[in-house]
């Protein structure tokens, strides 16, 4: 029978996307792992591959449509011998329950939830990602998609992977439940409420002129996740001055010695270095909030704030204390270019303990940041700056001086520890050949 191919989801805080193009057409024939369209996320914009094999029978939403939520039929699939004919006789695959289970599920799980049968999940609430024929023919041999290990896409489960499985054993009546009801609480869209709603703030200007601009799906993840974070986070701010001139000189003689390989350095990117250094050299600081408890990370992954048109991404540079400043300068050019294209893979712009936000090049002199949760802290970067400074030898003297803020999740990291990471940031700043070592 037909098989619904379904909007995935490409991260796993997607909810909805816009279907922005269709790389497939009506009557064309598609193998696993064929492109079948670019779906806009939150965030980027991918591709999505085919999964089984079969016929485009009919395309069910239109290239540029948007808020497409996940799960959602996008188009049909015809295996070998169907036709088009075919789809409006096909019923929508459903789970069939035990009497008592049925009876429990409806006094449970609002109605809005019948289509969660489209997204099974493990017993620990994780969702199972399975294409519909390979449900199917798991429903018809009894199978638990929990005991698969996937070999399409991502851990996709296919059609391969449960044509050869046996059967497991019946899976418990609370299971059961659970697995109708965790995706319908995991549907459940962030929501972005503060202050008056829209009709009382319109009619505050109803008599001056202005331009409405509705949000896109990435403004309102950096409203609801930005909320969150000011609301739920107890954020402290720590500050002190760098002084530069020693970097800026060490700087500049690396760049001239490196030309002839076409390597320029920045300041970001001894910035990264020396935060990366600093939470090895800091260990119990580099550390995320993980609801009920505090995860510790071996490896230095810093996040670094890029802006984009209309948003901004924290692409995240992994073991960014084992990489060279070339290394680091090479990844961190490439990483922001595809930021700015929106072309990040969700693995590129999720994780990290730490953040950097660097405004100095604006001509900010200091700012305070917001932590992305689960990170532990994020540094706000200002500008560097000429001004008086008093020397160690009681002589004023003129120093390039650079203002930063850490902004640290108390629940993570107390203030001492806090100061002794900033610490720490800062002698690799004031020291940078000790960097290298």
């Amino acid at each position: 029978m037909p098989t619904e191919i379904l909007m995935p989801a490409l991260s796993p805080t997607m909810e909805e996307g816009t279907l922005a193009k269709w790389l497939v057409k009506e009557g064309d024939t598609v193998s696993s792992g064929d492109l079948l369209a670019e779906i806009e996320t939150d965030k980027a914009t991918m591709e999505f591959e085919a999964v089984d094999e079969g016929v485009i029978g009919k395309i069910l939403i239109a290239e540029g449509s948007e808020g497409v939520k996940v799960n959602t039929a996008i188009a049909v699939l015809l295996e070998d011998g169907e036709s088009a004919d075919d789809i409006s006789a096909a019923p929508a695959p459903v789970v069939t329950l035990p009497a008592a289970v049925a009876e429990t599920a409806t006094q449970t799980v609002p109605a809005t939830s019948a289509e969660a049968s489209a997204a099974p999940v493990s017993r620990d609430g994780n969702r199972i990602f399975a294409s519909p024929l390979a449900r199917r023919i798991a429903a018809q041999k009894g199978l638990d998609l929990a005991q698969l290990q996937g070999s399409g896409p991502h851990g996709r489960i296919v059609k391969a992977d449960v044509e050869g499985a046996s059967a497991t054993a019946p899976t418990p009546v609370a299971d059961a439940v659970q697995a109708v009801s965790t995706p319908a609480a995991a549907s459940a869209a962030p929501t972005v409420s503060a202050g008056p709603s829209a009709d009382v703030v319109a009619r505050m200007y109803a008599d001056r002129e202005y331009e409405e601009i509705s949000l896109n799906g990435m403004r309102k993840t950096i409203a609801a996740r930005l909320t969150e974070a000011k609301q739920q986070v107890p954020h402290f701010y720590l500050r002190r001055d760098i002084q530069l001139d020693a970097l800026l000189k060490f700087r500049g003689d690396l760049n001239a010695q490196l030309q002839g390989r076409g390597v320029k350095l920045s300041v970001n990117d001894f910035i990264i270095k020396a935060c990366a250094l600093a939470l090895q050299s800091v260990p119990d600081a580099n550390s995320v909030w993980a609801g009920d408890r505090v995860l510790k990370l071996k490896p230095s992954d810093v996040a670094v704030a890029v802006a984009i048109e209309g948003g901004l991404f924290t692409p995240v540079l992994k073991d960014a204390d084992m990489k060279s400043l070339s290394a680091l300068s090479a990844e961190m050019k490439d990483l922001a270019g595809r930021a700015r294209d929106r072309k990040l893979a969700p693995h590129e712009y999720q994780g990290g303990s730490f953040a950097i936000s660097n405004l100095g090049m604006f001509g900010i002199d200091n700012f305070d940041a917001v932590i992305n949760p689960p990170h532990g802290a994020i540094l706000a970067v200002g500008a560097g700056v000429k001004k008086p400074i008093v020397g160690k030898d009681g002589e004023l003297a003129v120093a390039t001086v650079m203002s930063v803020t850490l902004s640290v999740d108390h629940r993570v990291i107390d203030g001492a520890l806090g100061a002794q990471l900033l610490q720490s940031i800062v002698e690799n700043l004031e020291n940078p050949m000790v960097m290298l070592a």
